[in-house]
């Protein structure tokens, strides 16, 4: 794309989109232009489906039968396998259960237990702060662990890795700059220390292309509702490397993942493979919700979400800047596509303020304290024409100075 396009040629970008009619798939309140999906994706007509099913039906008429006759038990793993598609992970690697932050800390303490005679947790400075309360969490039950962080400690990551590190916890896509690392050559980089790797990709499932196994990634864990689209508190994912599953550990070894849940036994025995990060009870309804957000990626291939997204994040910086760059906005994300994940992030001193006026004008994103105004796209539900009716919000809002109202500054719970 040469210069600043037109709204023509806007248009034409959406007439030529081959997931332009994914948008019918989702509902999406009329007026809204929403870029908010790095925090929750939209919902999709598949999962109302799948929870009515699951809730009338199932439930309703089944009661605790449907236990076995609609499959609830084996959820985690066969929706493990079809999450695994989009990380390039092969089946029997995956599993969904529990939340992001239950499942760091499964994940740490079985890294640590391989690794008994190392007692460093490499994480970063600015990473995604439940990342680091559980890092610290897992630390302060292991005497003698400790936390260094990047950007604290020393300025990369690869500077903190000696052989006195046990594991990293590494976010693929950063929450607040959308910046994207080198998956493979990090990993590689922890190995050759002899580390293990966990990879944190809540920023990265759904929005572009993810090669775990190719990596040669040791672990990872993520969210399901954000570009995944799995609903509010969607259940998270772990996926291990087949060549750990004989070595896992973790200390939350609840019912679920006995090897014989239903013999009772008084001890406990891990069950197989993938199936020892289980817990206790998986919620049923979030999971057959979750089941009907992953239909529609059953049509989609993810490659084809990462061209639309760069294209879309492109467009977006291109239109701020020439419209808004008089008005106190600083990128915060990488220029280029290929270094950042499928979000933009400006700097603005005011930037709570601008994005209240943005969301009362329509205009959904978020805001990451101290002053990032953060702009998610999520190319199966957000089109061009809305990257432009957007800056051309913005820009009236920075233009007017219409966020300098009152109301805008009073501070709500979630930003």
């Amino acid at each position: 794309m040469k210069g600043i396009p037109d709204l023509a040629e806007v248009e034409a970008m959406d007439a030529a989109d081959p997931l332009r009619a994914m948008r019918d798939r989702f509902v999406l309140p009329e007026g809204i232009i929403y870029l908010d999906g790095n925090s929750l994706g939209a919902a999709s007509i598949n999962v109302f489906s799948e929870i009515e099913t699951a809730a009338k039906q199932e439930w309703a008429r089944d009661l605790i039968r449907a236990w076995n006759t609609a499959g609830w038990f084996d959820m985690p793993v066969e929706l493990g396998d079809r999450l695994g598609r989009l990380i390039g992970a092969a089946p029997g690697q995956s599993v969904v259960c529990d939340t992001t932050s239950i499942n760091i800390y499964k994940v740490l303490h079985a890294a640590l237990a391989m690794r008994p005679e190392r007692s460093v947790i490499v994480a970063e400075g600015d990473s995604f702060p439940t990342d680091l309360y559980m890092a610290e969490g897992v630390a302060s039950t292991r005497p003698g662990t400790v936390l260094r962080l990047e950007g604290v400690d020393a300025a990369t990551i690869e500077e903190l890795v000696d052989d006195r590190v046990a594991v990293i916890l590494v976010n693929h896509v950063n929450y607040k700059s959308g910046r994207l690392r080198d998956m493979a050559a990090l990993t590689r980089k922890a190995h050759e220390a002899g580390a293990l790797i966990v990879w944190d990709l809540c920023h990265t499932a759904g929005a572009l292309p993810v090669d775990l196994d190719g990596s040669n990634a040791d672990f990872a864990i993520g969210c399901t509702y954000k570009y995944l689209n799995g609903g509010p508190g969607a259940p998270a994912f772990i996926y291990a490397a087949n060549r750990h599953h004989g070595d896992i550990r973790q200390p939350l070894s609840g019912w679920w993942g006995h090897a014989r849940p239903f013999a009772f036994e008084q001890g406990y025995a891990a069950g197989p493979g993938i199936r020892r990060f289980l817990c206790g009870t998986q919620p049923v309804l979030s999971m057959r919700a979750l089941k009907g957000a992953l239909d529609l990626w059953d049509e989609v291939e993810v490659t084809a979400v990462r061209e639309k997204s760069i294209a879309l994040t492109d467009l977006f910086i291109r239109l701020v800047e020439a419209k808004c760059s008089a008005f106190g906005l600083e990128l915060e994300s990488p220029r280029r596509g290929a270094e950042r994940g499928s979000q933009v992030s400006f700097a603005h001193p005011h930037g709570y303020q601008v994005m209240r006026a943005l969301i009362e004008r329509g205009v959904i994103g978020d805001f990451r304290a101290p002053s990032t105004v953060r702009f998610g796209f999520t190319p199966l539900y957000v089109g061009y024409r809305d990257v432009w009716d957007a800056v051309d919000v913005l820009e009236d809002i920075l233009r007017t100075g219409a966020w300098r109202e009152a109301r805008f500054a009073v501070k709500t719970t979630v930003t």
